[in-house]
């Protein structure tokens, strides 16, 4: 039992020792404008497109509803094939 509890507090103890490390580190490299001395300003512009502005994207939606509109014509083909039609003449099995 005392040997469970010795393993139990040595995981904990490593925990808090790595978590600390890493805390540590991610400190280590926060950068704050306080601590320097020179001042530094950035401009950034940025465009922003829409999907359907893209004339790509019209040319392959033509396509698609170019497609499904060929395949919704065309129908089922087997419609063009000739059928048999069996009729049974129930009174020739009439006992007299």
């Amino acid at each position: 039992m005392k040997q469970l509890l010795t393993q139990k507090w040595f995981k904990t103890f490593v925990t808090f020792l790595t978590l600390s490390f890493v805390q540590t580190i991610l400190w280590a490299q926060d950068s704050t404008i306080s601590s320097s001395s020179s001042t530094r300003t950035t401009t950034t512009t940025t465009t922003t497109t829409t999907w359907y502005t893209q004339p790509w994207v019209w040319v392959v939606g033509g396509i698609v509803l170019l497609i499904i509109i060929i395949a919704l014509m065309r129908g089922n083909s087997s419609s063009t094939t000739e059928r048999t039609t069996v009729i049974r003449d129930n009174n020739s099995n009439k006992n007299v």
